[in-house]
């Protein structure tokens, strides 16, 4: 099987961490949660994924909108205020002693049921709120070498079915699609819409460059990705041309650059797609600049976080 971006160098620090579980820090081992919990049960709950740069969370703001957001549509409760799940953010990062090359992993579910039943109603605590933090960063010959993706026949959904707006533990549908990827040897898979235009990754966003113009979907079938928009963001700010749009895989076959975002590992290139590779060095011209500007908006972001 193909390595992927998420693949890190196992860092003997993560053994001592010490794991936010409604307001108790506990060690890795003792870190666990019910066979009765809502998450283990069914799925049911919401999730962000925080990189922290300089001691702070990046973009911290866009995450808990996405996340709130996302327990308000699921009729979830929280339980905490955004000010309170902030400082046990900052909390749990102070206790660990964790400050740049960290991942953390925000978990919410409905709470422990008094029985394995997907209605609610069953739930008999307050939600099951957890805060893990890692010791982790993309391998640098991964990020170097650019990803290699495989078209899957798994395709992403109507938002009457299952809403990809939605950031839920439930995510077998892109599970499956990482599956056939890796089974295929790529490092992630790029999914289709229900239309046969190109929607996203299986955990990752998608964006071609186009003589001189940068690509990426509509966004009608995928998370809406804050690294995502941040590209976008940095593109409108620099007068770079940027359209989301529905294109075909002809079109990206022939593209001249490619590449994913995420909050893991940032701005990472591609290297081929279904056997197709891209002419010109790697990471391309235009790769290069973004990912400068990404850089730098972090920096934005950790500065004003940081006064």
């Amino acid at each position: 099987m193909s390595q992927s971006i998420h693949d890190f160098h196992d860092d003997p620090r993560n053994a001592g961490i010490r794991i936010w579980i409604n307001g108790t820090l506990k060690s890795r081992v003792d870190a666990t949660v019910s066979v009765f919990d809502s998450g283990f049960v069914l799925g049911d709950g919401v999730w962000e994924g925080l990189r922290v740069v300089g001691g702070h969370p990046v973009f911290l703001d866009a995450h808990l909108d996405r996340l709130y957001e996302g327990a308000k549509a699921i009729a979830l409760k929280i339980g905490l205020t955004r000010d309170e799940l902030t400082r046990a953010i900052y909390d749990t990062l102070l206790a660990n002693g964790m400050n740049d090359g960290v991942h953390i992993r925000l978990m919410v579910t409905r709470g422990v049921k008094r029985t394995p039943y997907q209605d609610p109603r069953v739930t008999v605590g307050p939600a099951t709120v957890v805060i893990l933090p890692e010791w982790k960063l993309a391998k640098p010959e991964t990020l170097a070498a650019g990803l290699k993706l495989f078209t899957v026949h798994v395709r992403r959904g109507f938002p009457d079915v299952q809403d990809p707006k939605l950031n839920s533990h439930s995510k077998l549908n892109c599970i499956t699609a990482c599956i056939q990827a890796t089974e295929a040897g790529a490092d992630e898979a790029l999914m289709l819409d229900p239309h046969g235009f190109v929607a996203t990754c299986n955990s990752t966003h998608f964006f071609i460059v186009r003589k001189g113009e940068v690509w990426t979907s509509t966004g009608d079938y995928c998370l809406g990705g804050i690294t995502r928009s941040n590209v976008i963001q940095v593109c409108h700010e620099t007068g770079i041309p940027v359209f989301e749009k529905n294109f075909s895989l002809t079109q990206v076959y022939g593209a001249d650059e490619a590449f994913c975002t995420g909050t893991f590992a940032g701005v990472v290139p591609v290297r081929s797609v279904d056997g197709r590779g891209f002419d010109g060095p790697l990471p391309g011209p235009m790769v290069v600049r973004l990912q400068g500007l990404y850089r730098e908006l972090v920096q934005r972001d950790i500065a004003g976080r940081a006064r």
